[in-house]
């Protein structure tokens, strides 16, 4: 009897760990999509989605806001062409923590990620109402992020980073 509790002692001491993951997963779905440049244009590549202390942040390959209706996506590879980085803070951030002169000294970075892998996908409509201006929508599929931990945690459906308005230059 006191091998077997034991045994189940050594059980639920080493056989429930999750490996300390501190990413569990990235909900920005209602978080709007939000940009530096006013006004916005085709050469914007700086784009971030805000959810309290977290943030989203996709730096697209330069070309991918073109003001030409398509048929199939634009495509950029994750890393290399375009980078999608997640982070967390000690407090909740704006706007102007991106898009300020120099970066505030606060609130603090708590965790850093950069995708391991990823595709960006930019599919563009002409707007129904106004001829002028271009509607592109950006999705990411396939995202994997890895930590400095090695911990990964990839997402094999396509999120839906938002859609963004350029008039046509």
């Amino acid at each position: 009897m006191r091998k077997l509790l034991a045994l189940l002692l050594l059980l639920a001491t080493f056989g429930c760990n999750d490996g300390d993951l501190q990413i569990a997963s990235i909900e920005f779905d209602t978080a709007a999509i939000d940009f530096c440049d006013s006004p916005l244009t085709a050469e914007t590549t700086l784009f971030f989605k805000l959810n309290d202390q977290e943030a989203l942040i996709l730096e697209l390959e330069s070309g991918l806001l073109l003001p030409e209706v398509t048929t199939e996506p634009r495509s950029s590879a994750i890393p290399g062409q375009s980078q999608v980085t997640y982070r967390t803070f000690t407090d909740a951030i704006s706007s102007t923590y991106f898009c300020g002169s120099f970066p505030p000294g606060e609130p603090d970075i708590v965790l850093d990620v950069t995708a391991a892998m990823g595709e960006v996908l930019v599919s563009t409509l002409r707007n129904e109402s106004d001829t002028t201006l271009f509607e592109h929508t950006i999705s990411i599929q396939d995202l994997s992020l890895v930590t400095e931990n090695g911990e990964r945690i990839t997402d094999l459906t396509a999120i839906e980073f938002g859609t963004i308005t350029i008039a046509n230059q």
